[in-house]
């Protein structure tokens, strides 16, 4: 007699136990020589078999936040919307067109702590919001900017509590700008009011800090060279996972770890190619893309990848440095980006300034596109995120810090409404802003430096 079939109930239990076998810890991570690699948001790492497990609760949806800072102010007549929507974008913001659903323009926004106005406190206030001390000396003070603030309560199980990027080199030192020491300018983020913290702008130190593990950076790095990819060393570990999940997570797990080995190559390809230069950039890493889009790409696919693996959950990157003589050449503006900006009303200027906002905008874009096109969670990795993208300073000419250039992208899974244009008609603390983006990611805060209120209209009730 054959033997009798289990019971159906018995054989839910039997799955129910397979699959909790199966569940594989969010912190998992899979490790190599001098390698640590985390992993994306997999269907196997959701426990629960339920049809809400597999999306987040409403608190729980945007846990990630980043801040993009573009020096020098900005063009308005090219910036700023018509009406009420981004229906009709205006040039300089054209290319976000195909994310637009998940952007708000906000307009009439000011730092009134910035003042009595300069390159320096443009930079040190826009995260602050608090007045620099004025000094050339190393008792500077200043206040802990939002992204810290934020990483405090969400960066604390991530392996890197914030991630902090730029473009340049920190090599200036001393008195930078009308008496201000130059790290007020060199440093966007601060731990507390008398601890900046400086960023990189290297990829090959960036990517070691994500996904390198052991020794000092020079060790970390002397390693990878002495195999063909840091991916390498973890192919064993790769295979035994694989076997471990389905054939979506199986999917998501190659496409994360190409992406990776992508980023990587460009990389190498970037140090391989690295040229002695009789005119260098002396802000500029050796070893980085020559092309500055390039190098921001790289610096915008690092962020990506530090967020879809949950090594951080937190990132601040600086487009370029206040003051930046940087030229753009490959966008028809070979002149130096700072005398520039000292445009006197000069249409010509207006137009290059345009220009480079348009630029540096652009590269934005693209990195939202690639947020958008990744999956996570029922969403996106950028519905699951947002991100503060502006300047300290609104007329580079005569500068001053109101009407300042801001938008903020993503956070459709928290009900940020998107392709909207909100106008102030009274000078308004961009602090009110940073306030509303901290109590969205879950920070507690009542008031945040000389907040009056907040963006009440920026987020909508979400329900599951």
């Amino acid at each position: 007699m054959s033997p009798s079939k289990p019971s159906r109930s018995l054989r839910h239990v039997d799955a129910t136990a397979t699959l909790r076998r199966r569940a594989i810890s969010r912190r998992t991570i899979l490790r190599g020589v001098g390698t640590a690699v985390a992993l994306p948001l997999l269907d196997a790492m959701i426990p629960a078999m339920t049809a809400t497990a597999a999306t987040p609760a409403a608190s729980d949806r945007l846990k990630r936040i980043g801040y993009i800072y573009m020096p020098m102010g900005f063009n308005p007549a090219a910036w700023i919307p018509d009406g009420e929507t981004l229906d009709q974008l205006s040039p300089s913001l054209a290319s976000l067109e195909s994310v637009k659903d998940q952007v708000t323009v906000l307009t009439g926004m000011d730092l009134q702590n910035a003042y009595p106005g300069s390159h320096a406190t443009s930079n040190a206030a826009f995260l602050s919001a608090a007045r620099a001390k004025r000094t050339e000396s190393t008792d500077y003070y200043l206040g802990t900017t939002v992204d810290q603030i934020a990483a405090k309560h969400i960066g604390d199980q991530c392996q890197l509590p914030s991630l902090e990027l730029s473009m340049d080199l920190l090599s200036t030192v001393g008195q930078c700008d009308n008496g201000y020491a130059c790290v007020y300018q060199n440093n966007l983020s601060w731990s507390s009011p008398t601890t900046p913290l400086p960023s990189e702008a290297h990829p090959r130190i960036v990517f070691e800090t994500l996904f390198g593990e052991g020794g000092t950076p020079e060790q970390r790095i002397e390693s990878l060279k002495k195999r063909a990819s840091l991916l390498d060393s973890i192919t064993s570990e790769i295979k035994r996972l694989k076997q471990r999940v389905g054939g979506q997570d199986r999917n998501k797990i190659d496409d994360y770890l190409e992406s990776i080995r992508e980023v990587e190559r460009r990389i190498v390809n970037a140090e391989a190619n690295a040229q002695d230069n009789p005119l260098p950039d002396l802000d500029r890493p050796v070893g980085v893309p020559p092309a500055y889009a390039d190098h921001a790409r790289l610096m915008f696919d690092l962020q990506l990848l530090a967020f879809q693996g949950d090594i951080t959950r937190v990132v601040s990157f600086q487009l370029a440095r206040e003051a930046s003589t940087r030229t753009y050449p490959e966008i028809g503006v070979p002149d130096p980006h700072h005398p520039v900006t000292h445009h006197g009303n000069n249409p010509e200027k207006l137009a290059k300034i345009a220009k480079i906002n348009q630029f540096h905008v652009s590269l934005f874009a693209e990195f939202l596109e690639k947020m958008k096109a990744t999956p996570e969670a029922g969403g996106t990795l950028l519905d699951h995120s947002t991100y503060l993208y502006g300047s300290g300073m609104g007329d580079s000419d005569a500068h001053d810090h109101t009407n300042l250039p801001i938008l903020v992208a993503g956070g459709a899974g928290c009900g940020m409404k998107g392709n909207r244009h909100i106008r102030y008609d009274t000078p308004t603390p961009l602090s009110n802003l940073h306030l509303t983006l901290l109590n969205q990611v879950g920070v507690p805060l009542e008031t945040f430096a000389d907040s009056n209120g907040k963006v009440d209209d920026l987020f909508e009730p979400v329900t599951l």
